[in-house]
């Protein structure tokens, strides 16, 4: 009977071991490999090993640890704004408009067009003096911004492009949570005599909270790790008002300093897990409770 056991745990531990090598190939070996290079000097053809010290010049230059503000800047912005502006879009076009198979059509298009095509044509449209935007400002009597030019405007002009371009993938997901709610809730507030805002509040919004939850998620996750849109609007610039964590690292490993550019990534990752895994608990959590 013994013998028996072992041979059934055997038979089931066969069934896992794809996985696991798996896992250990593609996420275990890089993740320890990185972290190994992270403290050293090296190129492709030889390592020093130099310790913290990637570490701390990573947070001692300014430049560099001035991206870790920026990376969180960007992303819990642009998550939050996705997250509030996607809602409303998602309810008014499940309301009972005209043409709402159109409009839905229309907010999901900038999806369909690439990061790079999108930064390269706002790039274009926020020109100092050539641009649409600063055009439209003029003649209704402003005067033209700098959208990508001022420092302390270049971040906010990139994270309302992020925001206008990632709005579809977020609408389409609650549009999914709003039509999955029984009609019969409603009709209940009716007779109750609820008016909109009240069957917005205690009906629609507990009721697309798994929705909700993955837009929150997957937009953070997406901020935290964004690249090709800063780079193709501003390159980081003017100076460093506009370098997250992946540009920088990107400069890095361009430049030669491979060592410094691992650390960087080392430090993503590790504030990536810090915000996403306990975030992701507490959103599972407040899930639970409302159901």
């Amino acid at each position: 009977m013994k013998a028996k056991r072992n041979h059934n745990k055997l038979y089931s531990f066969w069934f896992i071991v794809p996985s696991l090598v798996i896992f250990c190939v593609f996420f275990l070996f890089p993740i320890l490999s990185s972290l190994y290079y992270s403290m050293t000097v090296w190129d492709f053809n030889t390592a020093t090993f130099c310790g913290l010290d990637n570490y701390k010049m990573f947070f001692s230059e300014n430049s560099l640890s001035s991206s870790i503000v920026h990376t969180l800047i960007y992303a819990f912005l642009t998550s939050a704004l996705k997250v509030v502006i996607a809602f409303f879009i998602a309810v008014f076009l499940c309301s009972g408009i005209r043409a709402k198979g159109f409009i839905r059509s229309a907010v999901f298009f900038p999806n369909l067009v690439s990061t790079m095509a999108v930064g390269l044509t706002f790039s274009a449209l926020m020109h100092p003096t050539k641009g649409l935007f600063n055009i439209v400002l003029q003649a209704i009597g402003f005067s033209p911004v700098n959208f990508l030019g001022d420092m302390n405007l270049a971040l906010y002009s990139v994270i309302a492009t992020d925001v206008w371009k990632g709005l579809s993938v977020s609408v389409v997901i609650y549009i999914a949570g709003v039509q999955s709610i029984d009609r019969t809730y409603y009709e209940a507030a009716s007779i109750d005599g609820a008016n909109g805002w009240q069957k917005l509040k205690n009906i629609t919004l507990p009721l697309i909270a798994p929705s909700q939850n993955s837009i929150i998620i997957l937009s953070l996750i997406g901020g935290l790790r964004s690249f090709d849109l800063i780079w193709a609007m501003t390159g980081g610039g003017p100076g460093f008002a506009t370098d997250v964590m992946a540009s920088v690292i990107y400069k890095e490993y361009a430049y030669g300093f491979y060592g410094l550019s691992t650390a960087g990534n080392v430090i993503m990752l590790v504030l990536i897990s810090c915000i996403a895994f306990p975030l992701q608990h507490f959103l599972m959590k407040r899930e639970e409770a409302i159901q």
